[in-house]
């Protein structure tokens, strides 16, 4: 799969026609299904109908994203949620400042293991649905009887809430993700490969990768994102700072488009179609069935296993999903302190913040009927059930929540939150 691919879209309508004097806004993705809101808009004439024209430039790595954004050659980007937090603090690549205008949906990720590492899992008393807490005990005895052989665990990116999600849980399970096991960057398309040959134990992947592995027989799919921590992020949309404050009316017509898109691709009478959308060779290129799993949430955990329903396995619009939360850049940049990838300041924290813009977001839908939160920050993990929220108009439910672990991340106290863990914030220990 090329890493580098300009397909047509840039002219989404083909023969149909489509406004060609409009300004076009490049956009890169990486094949998962959680680009649908991207692919639909430039696809579905979402883009056209707010003024502007999308073309998709697919790619196969997230730093290949980063990097062409930051040097020019995109203009937008599906982004791992963390990363444009990362590049604003100018750490892991360039120091590009960027903002993130929305969110492109909640949930989508899974950790998969190799069928060995599941048969020693089940040996140590693992069943399916079991859930993380109780996975992990079984995962945390398979490493322990591993001394001097460690495991090999995958993940797409440094910055990534998938490496975030599986340290999370390794952690949990009282498995060190720096000592006992062995953390290595494999680009999604290439996960089920690297699982096949036996380079990786497991890994943390958007789908259907999860799924593909599970469909070959080659990885069982343990844990999914949604039951680590429930209505969590996974991508946005991220540009560089200095090309939003240029064309802020191109941006707020992009976020238009993409609100409509996703609410267009969470509506299940059109799972099908974008199904077949996304299946095409030049998006995600995998079959429309394995795809539908994460669109319907009917997750196959092992190869032969009938279907699980799993409510909000990927959710794009529902419950505020493509809010821009600042208390989800602070969660990350949380992480990014708890993994020793940055150092803790009031400053950094407050930069970390400023990256998400929920001004942006309610600026370019104002007036459209959209219903959004009066908040921009919440306390993440308080919901256990879908919970009402202000609004200036309608009803909004947010989704439950929780981790499964049972903290709470109070957005106001990052330091608290991280000494909690152990972690160190020296004397700078409050953003206010």
């Amino acid at each position: 799969m090329d890493d580098r691919t300009d397909f047509g879209v840039s002219d989404p309508f083909g023969e149909t026609g489509g406004r060609r004097d409009l300004p076009v806004i490049t956009a890169g993705f990486i094949p998962l299904v959680d680009c649908a809101a991207l692919v639909v808009a430039a696809m579905k004439g979402f883009a056209e109908a707010e003024g502007v024209r999308v073309n998709l430039v697919r790619q196969t790595s997230w730093a290949s994203i980063r990097d062409r954004l930051a040097v020019g050659q995109l203009d937008a980007a599906q982004m791992l949620a963390p990363m444009p937090i990362a590049s604003t603090l100018g750490i892991g690549g360039l120091r590009t400042p960027m903002v993130v205008p929305m969110a492109l949906g909640l949930g989508g990720n899974a950790i998969t293991v190799s069928p060995a590492v599941w048969a020693a899992m089940r040996a140590e008393g693992a069943e399916h649905l079991a859930g993380p807490a109780a996975l992990g005990a079984a995962l945390s005895r398979v490493v322990r009887k591993r001394r001097g052989d460690p495991l090999t665990f995958a993940m797409v990116h440094p910055f990534s809430a998938h490496n975030y999600e599986l340290r999370y849980f390794l952690a949990a399970a009282g498995i060190d993700p720096d000592v006992d096991v062995r953390l290595i960057v494999v680009p999604p398309p290439y996960m089920v490969e690297a699982i096949e040959s036996g380079q990786i134990d497991g890994f943390s992947v958007g789908e259907p990768w999860s799924s593909l592995a599970v469909e070959g027989g080659a990885g069982v799919l343990i844990v999914p994102k949604v039951e680590i921590w429930r209505s969590s992020p996974c991508k946005v949309l991220g540009l560089r700072a200095d090309y939003a404050a240029a064309y802020p009316a191109r941006v707020a017509s992009l976020v238009r488009a993409l609100e409509k898109a996703a609410r267009w691709a969470d509506a299940p009478e059109n799972r099908a179609e974008l199904a077949e959308l996304l299946a095409a060779p030049a998006i995600v290129g995998v079959a429309a069935a394995v795809i539908r799993r994460a669109l319907s949430g009917e997750i196959v955990r092992e190869k032969g296993m009938p279907a699980t329903p799993t409510p909000r396995f990927l959710t794009f619009h529902s419950g505020a999903a493509t809010f821009p939360w600042r208390s989800h850049a602070l969660w990350f940049f949380s992480q990014m302190v708890r993994w020793s990838q940055v150092s803790y300041s009031a400053a950094a924290e407050a930069e970390a913040a400023g990256v998400y813009r929920p001004d942006l977001f309610r600026a370019a839908l104002a007036g459209t009927g959209a219903v959004l939160p009066n908040a921009s920050a919440k306390v993440e993990g308080a919901l256990a059930d879908a919970t009402p929220v202000g609004t200036a108009t309608g009803r909004l439910d947010l989704n439950p929540d929780r981790f499964f672990d049972g903290r709470v991340f109070d957005p106001d106290d990052v330091a608290g939150y991280l000494r909690s863990f152990g972690v160190d914030t020296g004397p700078d220990q409050s953003a206010g």
